[in-house]
Parts: C-alpha cells; structure tokens; sequence
C-alpha cells in the first residue's frame, strides 16, 4: 500500500472530547517544567559555585525522577490520579519555595528528594492521551503531544533566561516554582481520565511485573531512551561547536531551526497513512546524527547539517509513547508510562555527559558522531526483540485483562525528555 500524507487524522483526533484541552493544559504546565534545569544552574552558579555543582544538582533531581516516576505511575494505578497529584503539587511548592534559599549541601539533598515526588507531567498527559483516544488516533494524538512539548522547550528556557539576566535568578526560581504549582492545580481541576470507558472494569490491582514486562517491552524503553541520548548529545554537541568556532552567539538560532524541523516532522508522522515503527526512527535518527560535525565550521552549516535530526526527532518521541501505551493492559499503564519517562530522563543523563567527554578528549564534532553512533547500536541490538510483532504498533488494540491472557500481554528535565 503507498504511504500518504493526510491532515484528516488530525481532525478527527482533536474533535475527541476532553483531548484539545488536555493538549492546551499540557504546553503551559510543561513550560515551567521545561525551565527548570536552566533556572537551577543559574541559581546554583549565583551561589558562587561552578558548573560542576550545578551539574550535581540537575543530576540529583535527575536522577530522583527516574526513580520516582514508575512509582508514581504505580500510585495512579492503585489509588487514582487526584491523590497522587495533590502529593506531587504540594512537595514542589514545598520545594519551590525554600529552595532559593537553602544552603547548597542541604540545596541537593532537597533536589533529590524533589526530584523523586517532582510532578510528572509527561507520564499523566501520555497515559490520559491512551486514555481518551481510541488506538486508530492514537498515533496523531502522540505527534501531537510531542510538537506541544517543542513548544514548551522553545519558550520556556529562553523566557527564564531572560527573566533571571533582567531581573535575578531568585525571582526566576520563585516564577518557575509557581508555574509548576499552578500547573498541578490545573491538572488537578481537569482531572483527565487515566482509563478509557471501557476499561473502568479493570481491576485496580496491577498485575504481577513478570507478565507485562515483556523483552519486547525492555527493548521499547531502552530504543526511547537510546532516542533522547542522541538528542541530549546533539544538545551539548551544538553549544560545543559554536563556541570552538566563535559563534556562540548564534546558538539560539540553531536551536530553534533544530527545532522548527523536529515541528515540521511531528506533524508529519502524524498525518502518514502508515506508521513506522519506533525503534526503526531512533536508528535513522543515531545515523543522521553522526555526520553533523561536518558541519561545524559555521554556523549555518551546521542548522543545515541538523535538519535530518530535527525532521525524526519528535517522530521517535512520539512513536515510543504510542508503541509503549498500546503494549500493556490498562490496570499498570501508570506504571509503565512512569517507567516510558524514566527511560528518556536516563537518555538525556548519559548522552550529555558522553557526549561531553568526548568533546573534552577528542573535539567538538566527534560528539555528534559518539552519541548517534551508540544510539544507533543500541536500536540495532534491541531490534529483535520487536521481529515477531513487526505489524502490531500499527494494528493492535491496547491489551486488557478482558481480552488478553496474562501469559500474551503485549502495552519526560533537561531538553528534550520529551
């Protein structure tokens, strides 16, 4: 069958109640979400302190909320969305506001302990979209949760950047922290389902973790995280290669065409006729990835040599949802969407660091080639635990504990854990 574009699946997944609200409530909630990192390290770098502190600091709420998250999502599925939203809410404003004055050994203690209970709001808007739209949608409904979060990431740092630089980092961090407090309010008043209709007669007990967590499961998660490793590096990658070549003043620019591009393929994947399957985008995007650096000696080069990244960037983001909701039952939804956010949060804490030491031992362009390179292999290598389910992203229902046996069951803080 020929592969065609059509906006038609658009329409009709937005004409779903309750979905272009909850697509509204997502890009604001995750703008000050988005910021979070960079008001951090400019408030940590305010202190006094170098990069290397503030890095700690990102790295410890970093790591709290891939431990947190699959927990979270654990708490959905038993107890319901509300509690587990009301307890996320008021630990951030707890954080939010004592943070800016905190010390900074007892600053990235509290980071961590923020990080592990930090509102996830990737995990619930991904779970209530498998929610609301019926799986012949669900594919745009995901293109279109993942162009709102470039949205978000293209507003919300550089609005905190110039917030902090034209008034002070502190005021930064009490606006952000408040954003974030209204933005579980908000979620809170909206209360968006968490299971479809028919799906309300599923036992709120999850199932035991050895039938759902599947190789092919495994093997979703580690190509998503694969994904935002890539991307994390392109991130570095870029700053390092502007200022080698003394154009950093133009990063904003390159960054804001890498993202106009990953729009431009959102959109897209969303209005093929046909989906392709995930793992095979975080391949082409690894690949697409490695010759970037030939483009680092200026800087429009470089926007030019990035937009083959940009163009599957939000598409592999956006498959890796849609394949992960439809694999598991209903009934731990919360949980594996939890551990979805956990696998890209973990991408973005390995693909910065890698790439930076490459950079720091070789030079800047070798980091765009490190990191799609190894994200590359690691789609190859999870690739076969996808072979004997080639079709079923495309065609199959979302499994229950109705129509599927236990034995068979087969279904986001730096830039870009989307």
């Amino acid at each position: 069958m020929r592969t065609v574009l059509s906006a038609k699946p658009y329409r009709d997944a937005l004409a779903l109640p309750g979905l272009r609200p909850l697509l509204l409530v997502a890009i604001l909630a995750r703008v000050p979400v988005a910021a979070t990192a960079v008001v951090m390290t400019l408030h940590v770098l305010d202190l006094g302190r170098g990069f290397f502190a503030a890095g700690l600091v990102g790295a410890a709420m970093t790591l709290g909320s891939a431990l947190g998250a699959p927990l979270l999502g654990r708490l959905v599925d038993r107890r319901g969305l509300r509690p587990m939203l009301l307890l996320t809410t008021a630990v951030s404003a707890l954080f939010w506001a004592t943070a800016p004055v905190l010390p900074y050994p007892v600053l990235l203690g509290a980071a961590f302990a923020a990080g592990l209970l930090t509102l996830p709001v990737f995990s619930v808007v991904r779970q209530s979209i498998a929610a609301l739209v019926p799986p012949t949608e669900r594919r745009q409904a995901y293109a279109l949760d993942s162009m709102s979060v470039e949205l978000s990431f293209i507003i919300g740092p550089a609005g905190a950047v110039a917030l902090a630089t034209s008034v002070s980092p502190t005021l930064t961090m009490y606006a952000v922290g408040a954003g974030i407090v209204l933005a579980g309010l908000t979620l809170l008043v909206l209360n968006p389902p968490t299971r479809a209709r028919d799906e309300a007669t599923t036992p709120a007990r999850a199932l035991p973790r050895r039938q759902w967590l599947t190789p092919r499961l495994i093997g979703l998660l580690a190509g998503g995280a694969a994904g935002t490793l890539v991307i994390a590096g392109i991130d570095v990658s870029v700053v390092a290669v502007l200022r080698d070549a003394g154009q950093v003043d133009w990063t904003g620019v390159v960054l804001a065409l890498w993202a106009s591009c990953s729009l431009i393929g959102g959109f897209t994947y969303g209005a093929l006729s046909r989906p392709v399957p995930s793992l095979i985008l975080t391949l082409v995007l690894g690949l697409v990835t490695i010759p970037i650096g030939l483009g680092s000696g200026q800087w429009w080069l470089l926007a030019l040599m990035l937009l083959p990244s940009g163009a599957f960037t939000a598409p592999t983001v956006a498959a890796t949802a849609d394949a992960v909701s439809r694999l598991v039952p209903a009934s731990v939804r919360g949980e594996v969407m939890g551990l979805h956010g956990s696998a890209m949060v973990v991408g973005v804490a390995l693909g910065a660091p890698l790439a930076g030491a490459v950079i720091d031992a070789t030079a800047p362009a070798w980091g765009f080639a490190a990191t799609g390179l190894l994200g590359a292999l690691i789609a190859l290598a999870v690739l076969p635990t996808q072979s004997s389910h080639r079709h079923s992203e495309a065609a199959a229902e979302p499994a229950t504990i109705s129509t599927v046996a236990p034995r068979s069951i087969p279904s986001p803080l730096d830039h870009r854990s989307r």
